[in-house]
């Protein structure tokens, strides 16, 4: 794949239909390994085989053909991996967001189509991995971002949380793993065509560099002692009726959370600094809400501790959906506002243009409005003396780098993801949403706590460990004594870098590609006829575009 044999006048003639359908063929297989790659199933080596097939199934086509095929993986892979949202939102918003991210994918397969034409790529299959590689970051990057504000679900990043490449995020964060899985398939499919040529030293090296990134992993030191204390914690997971038109159903939730706290406090003989609750464990609003503040008080009496409580608060231009830090003795003393509310699943954008082609943009009665401040708010721990700032980027959130990011760097010592799985039924999302959170810890070096409406709740430490987990749909109560670090990882300190060099690496192939593939379209014009069909130049004999 990486290294073409010379360019023949054979190169130039049209694909056979045959050629097309195998192209495809192996690019949806790749797609389906990519999504064994994830949560559940979470068979991380076979990450690495799909976008080898990737790779291959894209091998010497064009911009267009490279695009196809990218389209193709994705398509699959991403009905497979958004499964959920079949669940939650009904089979036509399903197969919507599974047709976006697909074609945003096939952009990328376009820029690689371009980048693969650069000079110097040529006779340079090492170097052409390191490309591919980049451009794969800069895609997932477009998918982060736009549209509506982007959706990092499905990044290569999240399926390694069992590999060795975990640790990389210490480095890098989830771009760099990311990179790596990509590189790492490249060297694959390089080694694959380099074994049927019998080219030995090609196989040796891919193989040296494969073993040489997976081995890095297992020598980076993950440091999970405390440097500021810790935090004792408890965790409750109330679970919902099963009747989701239950007309008290907010107040059943509610009731099971307050329950869950008594309980936790029971299992704490020497006292908590908090308990944790989950998005939405009250949709009824506390600070305005005489009956729902009672429960509350309740609740924080039983545990002596103050409570994060995830509720809605709601604005004359909005919902907000807020974690609010419930003080024992003073009841609300600290906030925060999701910041990245989920098109369509909390606000819907083109409404009215939605609506013509499902109802189902009607369940989303009122508009969420985006939260400004950063996902940090400070917790009081008297047994410490001292506020505790801890951040709580909240469900989908824990998906985007740089709110995660920017909360560590704000002085959270401890990672909380509130989260409401219920909407999902019993899909893979909390698990992947999971899968997430162990990249978060070790990324940022800090410990987690994932919690949950029904699960999947968990303790986390900083090593991306996975100390304790509930199951689906079940109440359930953790507690944990969490390491309190305040030391700031080499990805927290590079920030959005990893991700501007891929970038930068992508855009400048891409260039010299176009310029490259421009300059030999103008030398094949300027030929006389009669050396029309003559082979390319000999600097160029092994490129041809993968």
């Amino acid at each position: 794949m990486l290294a073409a044999p010379a360019v023949t006048p054979a190169d130039t003639t049209a694909p056979s239909p045959r050629r097309g359908v195998l192209r495809l063929g192996l690019a949806a297989v790749g797609g389906v390994l990519a999504d064994v790659a994830f949560p559940d199933r979470g068979w991380w080596p076979v990450g690495f085989v799909a976008v080898a097939m990737l790779v291959l199934a894209g091998s010497r086509g064009g911009g267009r053909t490279t695009a196809l095929v990218w389209f193709a993986w994705g398509q699959t892979f991403f009905l497979l991996h958004l499964g959920w949202a079949r669940e939650a939102a009904g089979p036509v918003a399903w197969v919507a967001l599974s047709v976006l991210q697909a074609g945003l994918l096939a952009v990328a397969g376009a820029l690689w189509s371009w980048a693969d034409r650069a000079a110097i790529l040529a006779r340079r299959p090492m170097l052409r991995a390191l490309v591919f590689a980049s451009v794969w970051v800069a895609g997932e990057q477009l998918r982060s971002v736009w549209p509506f504000g982007g959706f990092p679900w499905g990044r290569l990043a999240f399926s390694q949380t069992d590999g060795p490449l975990l640790s990389l995020a210490w480095l890098g964060g989830a771009p760099l793993v990311s990179f790596a899985v990509a590189f790492i398939g490249a060297l694959l499919a390089l080694a694959t065509v380099a074994a049927g040529r019998r080219a030995a030293r090609r196989v040796l090296v891919a193989a040296a560099l494969t073993g040489a990134m997976l081995g890095l992993g297992t020598l980076i030191p993950l440091g999970v002692e405390p440097e500021a204390g810790t935090l004792r914690t408890g965790v409750v997971q109330g679970n919902v009726p099963a009747d989701r038109g239950r007309p008290d159903r907010a107040e059943v939730v509610l009731a099971n959370h307050v329950q869950g706290t008594a309980a936790v406090a029971t299992q704490a003989p020497g006292g908590l600094d908090l308990v944790v609750w989950p998005e939405n464990a009250s949709d009824v609003d506390p600070r305005t809400n005489a009956d729902a503040a009672a429960q509350v008080w309740e609740a924080s009496d039983a545990v002596r501790a103050p409570i994060l409580v995830g509720t809605d608060r709601y604005e004359p231009e909005g919902r907000y959906n807020d974690i609010v830090v419930w003080d024992p003795e003073r009841g609300p003393v600290d906030s925060y506002a999701k910041q990245r509310p989920a098109p369509f699943g909390e606000y819907v954008p083109l409404r009215g243009l939605i609506r013509v082609f499902s109802s189902q943009v009607d369940r989303v009665e009122v508009d969420m409005v985006a939260g400004t401040a950063p996902a940090v708010v400070d917790i009081p721990v008297v047994r410490l003396g001292r506020a505790v700032p801890v951040a709580t980027v909240i469900c989908f959130e824990v998906a985007f780098d740089d709110l995660v990011r920017n909360a560590v760097r704000q002085g959270a010592q401890v990672l909380v993801v509130p989260t409401n799985n219920a909407s999902f039924g019993w899909t893979a999302q909390s698990t992947q949403q999971l899968a997430m959170s162990r990249l978060r810890a070790v990324e940022t070096g800090r410990a987690t706590i994932q919690a949950s409406t029904v699960g999947v709740s968990a303790v986390i430490e900083p090593d991306g460990t996975l100390v304790q987990r509930t199951d689906l749909f079940t109440p359930a109560t953790m507690t944990a004594d969490l390491p309190l670090r305040t030391s700031l990882t080499p990805a927290v300190r590079a920030g959005p870098a990893p991700i501007i060099l891929a970038v930068l690496i992508a855009a400048a192939a891409a260039t010299s590609g176009a310029a490259n593939a421009w300059r030999r379209r103008a030398d094949r014009s300027s030929r006389p006829a009669s050396q029309a069909h003559t082979p390319a130049s000999p600097e160029h004999e092994e490129y041809q575009p993968t």
